[in-house]
């Protein structure tokens, strides 16, 4: 992802950030899956479980909770490629694992858990 847009999607996810991260945290804390993906989008999709709905708050982006076994099963991660997936996957205390769909395509990004600090 290009750096502006990286930063662009940082700023308008911020105040997403507190649901994501606890949605995140349950999702391992309940042993549901050790790999929770949040899935970044402005088009309707049929993955994973609404946090955010982007028609019913001020925003740009709505979230669905997903985990990496759902990618799994729906064929979005292949099989073989799981354990590299793994690999890449950073610190869940401090990250948010994103799968974000926009106009240039989709992937995978890492977001810090904690919001950046108003000036």
């Amino acid at each position: 992802m290009q750096t502006s847009k990286f930063i662009q999607l940082e700023t308008e996810l911020d105040a997403y950030k507190p649901v994501m991260a606890k949605a995140a945290d349950q999702v391992i804390e309940e042993e549901v899956s050790k790999y929770p993906i949040m899935v970044v989008f402005q088009e309707d999709i049929e993955i994973g479980i609404n946090l955010v709905d982007r028609k019913k708050i001020d925003g740009n982006w709505s979230v669905n909770l997903s985990t990496l076994e759902e990618f799994a099963s729906k064929g979005l991660i292949q099989n073989h490629k799981i354990d590299s997936f793994r690999t890449i996957y950073k610190d869940k205390k401090k990250f948010i694992c994103l799968f974000v769909l926009s106009e240039l395509g989709a992937q995978f990004v890492f977001i810090s858990k904690s919001r950046k600090e108003l000036l």
